[in-house]
């Protein structure tokens, strides 16, 4: 069974599509899911800063890539906030539904590896994605 503690889900989380967990596939719910919208914002403006600031200081073209670092944290916020699914809870083998700082563990090993799995992706899709932005921020001609 892919839940926490019991082989029934959490009181009043049946499934990803009632907002509960779902191994591999929903792991976070509602404040959660803001907190890393949130997260996704200010990597976002963090990219768009230091990329002004790197353009206004009229750095040599390559310096941009330092940018890859802040888009990627603005990525992995806004995937797992669009996913539902927190990378570092999935690691650790834990879920949230509740209020932001509690977590429940996730006892069932296949549903560990599950969510340590689809972790791993939300990781290198973030990377991928930092690495395409700083290479824009590369090649546009300002």
């Amino acid at each position: 069974m892919p839940f926490a503690a019991s082989a029934s889900p959490p009181q009043g989380q049946g499934g990803a599509s009632e907002g509960g967990y779902e191994a591999g596939v929903c792991n976070i719910g509602p404040e959660e899911i803001a907190r890393r919208r949130r997260a996704g914002h200010v990597g976002s403006l963090a990219t768009l800063a230091i990329f002004g600031v790197l353009v206004a200081l009229h750095l040599p073209p390559p310096v941009r890539l330092v940018v890859a670092l802040p888009a990627a944290a603005a990525a992995i916020g806004y995937l797992q906030a669009v996913l539902r699914f927190c990378a570092g809870f999935g690691t650790r083998g834990v879920f949230n539904f509740g209020v932001v700082g509690r977590t429940e563990e996730v006892v069932d090993p296949e549903a560990r590896a599950r969510d340590m799995s689809r972790a791993a992706q939300l990781a290198l899709a973030s990377l991928a994605i930092g690495i395409v932005v700083a290479v824009v921020a590369v090649l546009l001609p300002v």
